[in-house]
């Protein structure tokens, strides 16, 4: 795979990004889940921002800073002990957007069980970090594709035709384009040689399971 490719890749495939991409799919397929008549309301804007600013932004600045001051050599964290640092910041962050939308905001449950699940696997990731090293783009990969599986099956809402970019998708489809979009990623970070295959494995699994038990934990 082409290095520019892969980087390419690596930043869409970030794991920081999987929340939002699944906070605007679900607001496509029923923005009035949300209690939102369509997408650009301001309520969902809103709701969008705080959930970039919480998974996106303050983790990114946080990076910035740390890198800095040298607590981290590199952005791609390379070494697994440049990751502690990150882990944590982010943790904190996702536990409070986690107790946010719990303890009131008016959102679907199933996002927050998402929500939760990506907190879960980021510990998982900081865990499993002491002793191995772990790839959090598969984890974050693993995840997505838990919650993809999981709308259709589990969420009142979802419609058997999926809107994406002024299309209409299949559940299936969209499934696949999942799987594809996971491997890419997973192919790219090969490619880059910033991860071995085990430690793909361990981040799909990771990801995947976490998600899976916090829908199961709350209810689904």
């Amino acid at each position: 795979m082409n290095r520019t490719v892969a980087q390419f890749l690596s930043i869409i495939g970030h794991p920081i990004f999987v929340l939002t991409y699944i906070l605007l799919l679900m607001l496509a397929i029923s923005p009035y889940a949300f209690g939102v008549g369509r997408l650009t309301e301001q309520r969902s804007m809103l709701l969008i921002f705080g959930v970039i600013t919480t998974t996106v932004l303050i983790p990114g600045i946080g990076m910035a800073l740390m890198k800095g001051l040298g607590m981290v050599q590199t952005w791609q964290l390379d070494d697994k002990q440049d990751r502690t640092g990150p882990y944590i910041m982010s943790g904190v962050f996702y536990i409070w957007l986690f107790y946010n939308l719990f303890s009131g905001a008016q959102t679907p449950i199933l996002f927050t069980a998402f929500v939760l699940g990506a907190t879960i696997s980021l510990f998982l990731c900081f865990f499993l970090n002491i002793f191995t090293k772990i790839s959090a783009h598969a984890a974050g990969m693993g995840g997505f594709l838990a919650m993809l599986i999981l709308l259709p099956f589990t969420w009142n809402e979802a419609t058997p035709m999926v809107p994406i970019w002024g299309f209409e998708l299949s559940w299936p489809l969209v499934i696949a384009l999942g799987v594809l979009l996971a491997g890419s990623v997973g192919t790219a970070r090969l490619a880059l040689q910033a991860h071995t295959p085990a430690d793909l494995f361990r981040g799909y699994i990771a990801g995947a399971a976490a998600v899976f038990f916090a829908a199961g934990l709350i209810g689904y």
